[in-house]
């Protein structure tokens, strides 16, 4: 490809509208643009990226087993009212109707069509293990698209769903794809971790995530520094405190607390660390009302408290549900004498033997509560939200924390949707069983900005060479001049010939032009063509992320970036395969 011929705009100032690194950088070296809040068009640069990143998903998802399909961006609504999904997703999901007053919905995920589609293709256990896959459009009203394509309304993502006979197949299965995602990201340059999370409106009973570590992730992790335990905070566990016990109980006290409403204000008030409150919020979930307690130190996790009353997401509750439950305002609740809501208990306030608490009065807390006297919790399960410096599980490390980008997740459905819709299979015996699935996504376009947010500096782009959009850019320093640009016509041509994608910059540009753009844009080779060096038979060969520059003959530079560029994929596809 020639620059002159190239639709690559690229920009010098930043545009108003980004944020974060890639964001920036996609935009100012040509590879997107915005057509909407969270919909953006694909310039000849950006689809030859995506196209990359789809190859090697491919490859790997053949590899395992899969076989790739092309299903519906619209899909009918009665199969989302089949898994009871249709309410469930919530306004994230673009709905409309046909001419004839028919529901559907732009595919936010593909579960139940893919699963409507296979219950009536698949009869018999021989058929077993079906693994399906796409790589295709998702639509999500997203309340706040931001971020460029890192979190967009319209998006690319690969989904696979196996389908096997038993829980020992769908392991078998979900594991393979665990791997295979490992691999995939190595081979596209990510620095990946796998955590455990939250399977959320998907379902299931097993999930991971794969987190591209960066500064800008939407997601915090925790892991741990001495074992492998890894997970998103939304599911991350740690270990409860232990407190011994002093055998001196308190008697249970009102005292009168003018104005003090926050943890902060009764640590001060009372002379006694957070750890010594038992923090009280008040939550509902539809007609469910829960209190939750926490130890003043502590977060409440909503994630983890939706799961333990059984739904897919609480909100904190209304000022007219906290006082028809604690008969106070908020700021003031507590779990002594609570009234027609749920108790839920983290195990942490357990411990305590004579904490501090709201009164469920206006200005009043309780001192020396002692849970196991004065109030009786529903519930006693893990509620708090882990964070940086708690003990892990595994009583030697603590936790560690980062930000992550989710690029992947993999999950373990069970038998969720082929249940609701009927989808089964028959055994041996002829016995008709619910088919056992899995489902396994990748962003495929929020993938791409996930390596510019790991691959860039201060000029620009730094391409791995399995993604960049050309191996190669070369640069005369005047095209115009004969010697240089037909040295420049010659390496084109014989780099096209050995099959090293390459560019050619032969706009009448001045050099430090081609050289910010070349920068910006990211390839992972330039080769510059200067007089000087020319006199000599030689061109300069530069290595965009090493910055390493050396001289080189022009009849050997075909041969040695090629031999450069081909050990460097290599390389890197044999490190993912051990």
């Amino acid at each position: 490809m020639r620059m002159s011929r190239l639709l690559a705009p690229t920009l010098r100032e930043v545009p108003a509208e980004a944020e974060i690194a890639s964001h920036k950088l996609m935009l100012r070296a040509g590879f997107i643009r915005k057509s909407a809040a969270g919909v953006y068009s694909y310039l000849p640069l950006g689809y030859r990226v995506l196209q990359k990143i789809m190859a090697i998903v491919r490859e790997e998802m053949d590899a395992a087993g899969g076989q790739e399909v092309l299903l519906p961006i619209l899909q009918p609504a009665e199969l989302w009212h089949e898994t009871g999904r249709w309410d469930d997703y919530g306004e994230e999901m673009f709905k409309l109707k046909d001419r004839n007053d028919r529901g559907f919905c732009l595919g936010p995920t593909h579960e139940e069509i893919t699963t409507a589609l296979i219950r009536h293709e698949v009869r018999s256990y021989r058929q077993l293990p079906l693994l399906v896959y796409q790589i295709q459009n998702k639509y999500r009203d997203e309340i706040r698209p931001r971020f460029g394509v890192m979190r967009g309304r319209e998006f690319i993502m690969k989904d696979l769903y196996s389908f096997d006979r038993d829980d020992g197949g769908l392991d078998e299965s979900y594991w393979k794809m665990y791997h295979a995602y490992e691999r995939i990201f190595s081979r596209c340059g990510l620095n990946t971790r796998p955590v455990e999370a939250d399977p959320g409106a998907i379902g299931g009973n097993m999930t991971h995530e794969f987190m591209a570590l960066a500064e800008a992730g939407e997601a915090e992790i925790v892991y741990c520094s001495h074992c492998d335990y890894a997970a998103n905070v939304e599911k991350a566990e740690c270990m409860t405190p232990g407190v011994e016990s002093t055998g001196q109980l308190e008697p249970l006290t009102k005292v009168s607390t003018p104005g003090m409403r926050t943890v902060e204000d009764l640590e001060e008030f009372f002379g006694r660390p957070a750890s010594d409150m038992i923090k009280t919020l008040i939550y509902r979930s539809g007609d469910v009302v829960v209190a939750a307690l926490v130890r003043g130190d502590h977060a409440v996790n909503p994630t983890k408290l939706a799961r333990a009353i059984g739904s897919l997401e609480v909100e904190l509750a209304d000022e007219n549900t906290i006082e028809e439950v604690t008969g106070a305002p908020r700021g003031f609740a507590g779990p002594v004498g609570l009234k027609g809501c749920r108790i839920i208990a983290d195990p942490a306030v357990m411990n305590i033997e004579a904490g501090i608490s709201g009164g469920n009065a206006v200005d009043v807390h309780l001192k020396g509560i002692n849970p196991k006297r004065d109030f009786t919790p529903d519930e006693i399960v893990d509620i708090r939200m882990a964070k940086p410096g708690d003990p892990c599980l595994c009583g030697k490390g603590t936790l560690q924390g980062a930000r992550g980008i989710e690029v992947g997740q993999v999950f373990k459905l069970g038998t969720k949707y082929s249940q609701a819709l009927g989808a089964t299979f028959a055994d041996e015996e002829g016995e008709e069983h619910p088919l056992i699935m899995g489902c396994y996504g990748i962003g495929v376009s929020r993938t791409m900005a996930a390596v510019v947010e790991q691959c860039h500096d201060q000029d620009g782009i730094c391409w791995p060479i399995s993604l960049a959009p050309y191996h190669v850019a070369i640069v005369p320093v005047n095209y115009r001049d004969d010697e240089q640009r037909a040295a420049a016509e010659r390496l084109y041509h014989d780099l096209c010939e050995v099959g090293v994608e390459v560019l050619l910059d032969d706009r009448d540009e001045r050099p430090g032009v081609k050289f910010k753009d070349a920068d910006l844009i990211g390839f992972p080779v330039r080769i510059t063509i200067g007089p000087r060096a020319l006199a000599n038979g030689q061109v300069e060969v530069r290595w965009r992320t090493s910055g390493e520059e050396y001289l080189i003959f022009l009849n050997e530079v075909v041969t040695h970036v090629q031999d450069r560029i081909t050990r460097s994929i290599e390389d890197v596809e044999l490190a993912c395969r051990h």
